[in-house]
């Protein structure tokens, strides 16, 4: 054979080898293969619920969602959440609720978040993280016995229920906690909040540890938000004056945060010890929404602590998505402009703001291994 001929069939033959390379993208200076993630699993409160409160609670009202969506779509927000931006850039749709009974589609991934939610019982939602738990377990059975029943026909049903296989290559994510510490700050004293994290995080690793042994492998894990710096917390922290730090936020409950967050890593390297077959990935929130706080006016937003949506625990302020007349004046306490702001309505963020944050998850460089999302398969 000529020389020629033969160095052309080696390139088609290299070139096809290449082809079925998995595709990689640049970290960090170096090439990390991609997970190909083609569904997504996820747990939390209302920082990711898009719409298991308001089905099976309370309804979020206009003008929740009228930034992106152009109506309410169960999210606390003007927009899109983290969780809608971590389904872009995997290439999913949006996650469905598990909760919404109604023009639901679960083939990519079930949503569990619920609003309220927290991860021990007792707190402001019924649907704490044992729960949601729970019913993934279920949905899984059923999905099992439905793909068995009717073995790989039906695809009217089955093409709206991810695959069997899929439940151990999908990604977990579990964005919750928050509500743990709210509930305690609200409700007892901020040495008792502090004294509960222990038990806290045990029932925390005990669902990483249920999930396990349902197959999950790949968990990305994001730890709690300052939430000294929700303006809610500025508004009516009932510790002593002096307690705002230099931009203004709730220092001791930023305190009891971040104490959260040491301990949160500390559970989440400890799971990784026990859990060996299982890649999991610690992200710092808490840092990139303090830095949004801190930061908020040269980022182009207004002041961190003026809200667009005005609620009703805030005084005689009208609640987000009601009018109300007040002395004969129609009040909705509505911004003109959401994008300017980081809070939406005192508690949760903006879809700018959450754009801005989730920017600094997705690429990994607040991450503990510092992988991208879509590798989060490879820690």
């Amino acid at each position: 054979m000529e020389a020629p001929t033969l160095l052309w069939l080696l390139l088609v033959q290299l070139s096809g080898a290449l082809a079925l390379l998995p595709e990689t993208d640049a970290v960090a200076g170096t090439r990390t293969r991609t997970c190909g993630f083609q569904v997504l699993f996820n747990f939390g409160d209302s920082n990711s619920d898009t719409g298991g409160a308001s089905a099976a609670l309370l309804e979020v009202n206009e003008p929740n969602g009228e930034t992106f969506f152009g109506h309410p779509s169960g999210r606390r927000c003007d927009g899109r959440l983290i969780i809608d931006f971590v389904a872009e850039s995997l290439k999913l749709p949006y996650l469905s609720p598990y909760l919404d009974s109604l023009d639901t589609n679960f083939r990519h991934g079930v949503n569990f978040a619920t609003g309220g939610s927290s991860i021990r019982p007792g707190g402001y939602s019924p649907f704490h993280l044992s729960i949601q738990i729970n019913q993934f377990i279920r949905f899984k059975s059923r999905v099992e016995d439905l793909y068995a029943k009717f073995k790989g026909g039906n695809q009217q049903l089955l093409g709206k229920l991810p695959r069997p296989q899929d439940f151990s290559e999908a990604l977990y994510t579990l964005d919750i906690g928050q509500n743990d510490l709210s509930y305690g700050f609200q409700y007892t004293t901020q040495k008792q909040v502090r004294a509960s994290i222990p038990d806290i995080l045990t029932q925390f690793s005990h669902a990483v540890h249920q999930l396990y042994e349902q197959g999950a492998r790949f968990f990305w894990i994001h730890n709690t938000g300052p939430i000294g710096c929700l303006p809610y917390s500025i508004l009516y922290d009932r510790s002593k004056p002096g307690n705002l730090d230099k931009i203004g936020c709730v220092e001791p409950q930023n305190k009891v945060a971040r104490r959260f967050n040491t301990e949160l890593k500390r559970t989440v390297r400890e799971l990784r010890k026990q859990l060996t077959e299982a890649a999991l990935t610690y992200v710092d929130v808490y840092s990139i929404k303090y830095e949004i706080v801190s930061q908020a006016k040269n980022l182009g937003f207004m002041e961190p602590t003026n809200f667009c949506c005005r609620s009703s625990i805030f005084g005689d302020a009208v609640n987000c998505g009601k009018r109300e007349v007040v002395n004969g004046t129609v009040r909705e306490n509505l911004c003109a402009h959401p994008s300017k702001h980081v809070s939406w309505d005192g508690i949760h963020y903006t879809e700018a703001a959450n754009k801005w944050v989730v920017t600094r998850i997705l690429n990994g460089s607040s991450s503990s291994p510092p992988v991208p999302i879509d590798a989060a398969c490879r820690t």
